[in-house]
């Protein structure tokens, strides 16, 4: 029930071009309607990088109106990950910046080495992070300090990053350098032992409550809430409380 999606473009530094984010569009469309899936980790096959952002190379080829086009498209497919029905985890066992970061942040939580340097670095090159850095940085350490982050162009490491709120976890570097992969398919392995319908409903009432009143977030919950009722993973959750043993959750 776990997927892993590594990226892999080491001579680029797994840089957002084109062609990577076809394939991660196409992947992400996938697993949108693949109920067999639990969780799904992004992680990096490249030692020491994350997502170093956009691909700057491809880009100065680009004419103006390509560029638009590549940041919508950059945009769409960050966006479709951040709307995939169960959780999403980012191992982020390098750097990430730019891109790298904005692509961290759509996930549901992120894990980080003390070692991984991450920032949206954009106003470096006289531009603005574009594919939802400036809205889901200010969401997740809050609105001043995200500013001041942004304005300067600053790069924290991976125990700042936790001292903030922009990573769930912090865990030393370890030989291998996939400190962070382990700790987030342990968090992983926690999540398959729930309900997987009661888990895809429980992102979903969370992430529309965050974007409106309290009251009406209530109502999304109640609404949420009743949709896991009729359920059989709820009545096979309810007889092994009973009977004192796991739940053998299908998924229905």
């Amino acid at each position: 029930g776990i997927v892993v999606l590594g990226l892999n473009r080491s001579h680029a530094k797994n840089a957002l071009n084109k062609n990577l984010l076809k394939m991660m569009t196409k992947t992400v469309d996938a697993l949108k309607s693949d109920k067999k899936v639990r969780t799904v980790i992004f992680r990096s096959e490249v030692p020491g990088i994350f997502c170093a952002g956009a691909d700057l190379k491809e880009r100065a080829k680009m004419h103006s109106s390509e560029v638009s086009s590549f940041v919508s498209k950059a945009r769409a497919t960050i966006n479709e990950m951040a709307n995939l029905p169960v959780p999403t985890i980012a191992a982020i066992d390098g750097t990430a910046l730019g891109g790298g970061l904005e692509l961290a942040l759509a996930c549901d939580i992120r894990v980080a080495a003390s070692s991984a340097k991450m920032g949206l670095v954009e106003t470096k090159l006289a531009i603005i992070p574009g594919a939802g850095g400036t809205q889901r940085l200010p969401r997740t350490i809050g609105v001043s300090l995200a500013k001041e982050l942004i304005f300067s162009a600053r790069i924290v490491d991976g125990e700042e990053a936790k001292s903030i709120g922009l990573i769930s976890h912090v865990v030393e570097q370890n030989e291998a350098g996939d400190a962070a992969y382990r700790r987030a398919l342990a968090l992983a392995r926690e999540f398959l032992l729930q309900g997987p319908v009661a888990m895809r409903v429980a992102k979903l009432a969370i992430n529309q409550g965050m974007e409106v009143d309290l009251v009406t977030g209530l109502a999304i919950e109640e609404a949420c809430y009743a949709q896991t009722i009729p359920t059989k993973d709820r009545i096979e959750g309810l007889l092994a409380f009973k009977e004192k043993r796991p739940p053998r959750y299908k998924g229905e």
